[in-house]
């Protein structure tokens, strides 16, 4: 399994990262490889992401949901597995750092030497810089779900 671990912190309360963060069909505005995103329940989501050049869906479980402090996730459905988790820290009124932590197999030489050489964390990166400008832009959340999950 390959890993990534990256932090940013935005310049929004812990409230509103946390709350733009529950908006998964949103995440086509700053994650860079996800075509759409669509919320089947409070805790299920449908994903269509563009990996390389290929085209994949699968559908993710929410495990865990604790209002401004973390979102965790994995694959129950489709070809791709992998689980993740992103935690919420207030570090003032106004400051916040989002971690995320992504675990997932590479499938083939492309994505496996793309994991090995950094490609994943470099891309991750870059969609949380994206996803700090989206919210620093709006300064505030497109909506919110504050509910609590524990599987």
């Amino acid at each position: 399994m390959a890993r990534i671990i990256e932090t940013i912190d935005v310049d929004v309360p812990v409230s509103v990262a946390y709350n733009q963060w529950t908006q998964f069909e949103s995440f086509p505005h700053f994650l860079s490889f996800v075509e759409s995103v669509t919320q089947l329940d409070d805790g299920t989501t449908h994903w269509k992401v563009k990996i390389g050049g290929a085209e994949r869906e699968f559908t993710a479980k929410i495990t865990e949901q604790h209002p401004d402090e973390r979102v965790a996730w994995n694959s129950v459905q489709g070809k791709d597995e992998h689980a993740g988790v992103v935690t919420f820290h207030k570090l003032g009124d106004n400051e916040t750092r989002v971690t995320v932590q992504l675990d997932w197999k590479p499938e083939g030489f492309v994505e496996s030497v793309g994991a090995a050489i950094g490609i994943d964390d470099h891309a991750v990166k870059k969609d949380l810089t994206r996803f700090k400008e989206f919210i620093e832009s709006r300064g505030t959340e497109t909506g919110a779900w504050r509910g609590d999950i524990e599987n």
